[in-house]
């Protein structure tokens, strides 16, 4: 599920956008020399259901992904985890958890501008 709050196509440096979303306590798991994903997880305690908030930055300008770098966003996308290790993004999002994935993403967006 794609959550629109705005952040397609804004533009930041990975080290800003580090230490934002670190501090939003989302995890940046993947990176390379063209993207970097973050990931933010919200429980849903009626089903015991586990979901993961992800953002997406494309590199647009620099060599590496050093602090620097300049990152395009994408929308985030919110997707329910299916264990082992797989998740689900056709899965229905309860709206307790979409709109806590909203309030987590206006926060971070507020702080981008």
């Amino acid at each position: 599920m794609l959550i629109n709050v705005g952040f397609n196509g804004l533009e930041t440096s990975l080290g800003e956008l580090d230490h934002i979303l670190l501090d939003a306590g989302f995890v940046r798991w993947a990176w390379d020399y063209e993207h970097a994903t973050y990931d933010y997880k919200l429980e849903d305690r009626a089903t015991k259901a586990t979901f993961y908030l992800r953002v997406q930055a494309h590199v647009v300008k620099g060599d590496s992904l050093d602090h620097d770098t300049i990152l395009k966003l994408e929308e985030p996308y919110i997707g329910k985890h299916l264990f082992p290790h797989g998740i689900d993004y056709q899965a229905v999002v309860p709206s307790s958890i979409s709109e806590a994935a909203k309030k987590k993403l206006n926060s971070v967006k507020d702080k981008l501008k």
